[in-house]
């Protein structure tokens, strides 16, 4: 008995380290001091350019859209989701991301496979501006069937203290603009497929009302928020909180960027929510209460900004060929008399 004939193929992992790494290195800054294969990774803090320097983190994964993305052969747009998850998060401090580090855990490594989504991560990390410093791919039999694969992401980004986004400056009456979602993104999926396993037809019938393909809309790849943050605040834009709208959609993530003495107040008509939200309401009989705390309905990212930065801030989105509206206010919790009919949020 071999560790081979256990399952793990030492000599292929050899293999797929030696073919990503080109595909790395193009993501790696100045600030990179080490090349792949190391036991850790090392990054320069770029002290030149700060004073008073915050790292911030985040981690995530792309949940159980996996499944679906794997049976669908969509291994490079789970790469690019992976990062979108957790650049998207940290981004909402204010920070610009440094380096993002992945894990990859398979039943057996499939060389062609996890290469496409390696190079939709550094796809991505390389038109954000973030370094891919290291990572770790485990094959690991009979725990991980032989043809699925599981991701977990890792990300530091870093903001002068001065500069931090903490909500603390939200004020009654600021408003909310939402930008754009590129789809369903990365949360809801274990509604999403519940829905296509229990509606007959489900593809056929969006199709045909479409012209469009079921999975190329259903498995888009989440969009990534941070070139148009960033060039918001070079544009000295004051962006007083900011949400990323992910599971829990906006009543579970907008409230999270405010102190707690503040509600957001959300006019639902003020935006179309996209037809694939539309539809799978419609086909799985989803309650609206079920569909707004699942899907982000449209929205991807939410900003709080005063009325002054406006029109700055939706022309700044159309550069970047973005959609964005406004799309409520905040009110004082204590004074605000409107009902709360979702949590977190009033409608």
């Amino acid at each position: 008995m071999d560790y081979k004939t256990s399952g793990v193929d030492i000599e292929a992992g050899r293999e797929f380290v030696s073919e990503i790494k080109a595909a790395v290195e193009k993501t790696h800054s100045p600030y990179v001091i080490n090349s792949i294969g190391g036991f850790g990774g090392l990054f320069k803090l770029p002290l030149n350019k700060f004073k008073n320097p915050i790292l911030v983190s985040g981690t995530d994964g792309v949940g159980t859209k996996l499944e679906l993305a794997q049976k669908k052969n969509f291994h490079f747009e789970v790469g690019i989701d992976l990062v979108a998850m957790c650049i998207n998060d940290i981004i909402t401090s204010g920070a610009s991301p440094l380096f993002f580090l992945d894990y990859i855990a398979t039943g057996k490594l499939d060389k062609n496979q996890l290469k496409n989504v390696i190079f939709g991560i550094a796809k991505s990390c390389q038109e954000n501006n973030c370094s891919l410093l290291g990572g770790e791919t485990a094959e690991m039999p009979g725990f991980y069937s032989s043809n699925k694969y599981d991701l977990a992401g890792f990300c530091v980004g870093v903001v002068e203290e001065e500069q931090l986004i903490d909500g603390q400056k939200i004020q009654e009456n600021d408003l909310i603009i939402a930008i754009e979602s590129n789809g369903i993104h990365s949360n809801g999926f274990s509604l999403v497929r519940n829905v296509i396993k229990n509606v007959e037809n489900i593809e056929e019938k969006f199709e045909k009302k479409t012209n469009l393909n079921f999975y190329n809309e259903v498995l888009k790849p989440t969009k990534i928020y941070s070139n148009l943050i960033n060039q918001l605040l070079l544009e000295n834009i004051e962006i007083k909180g900011m949400a990323h709208i992910t599971g829990g959609g906006i009543p579970e993530n907008l409230p999270r960027c405010m102190p707690s003495k503040f509600v957001p107040h959300i006019y639902r008509d003020s935006w179309e929510v996209p037809y694939i939200f539309r539809y799978f309401q419609e086909v799985g009989q989803i309650p609206e209460n079920d569909f707004w705390s699942t899907f982000n309905l449209g929205v991807g990212f939410c900003l709080v900004i005063e009325k002054q930065y406006k029109q700055r801030v939706i022309k700044a989105c159309e550069s970047h060929g973005l959609l964005s509206w406004e799309i409520g206010i905040i009110l004082n919790k204590k004074e605000s008399k409107i009902n709360q009919l979702i949590k977190g949020i009033s409608i």
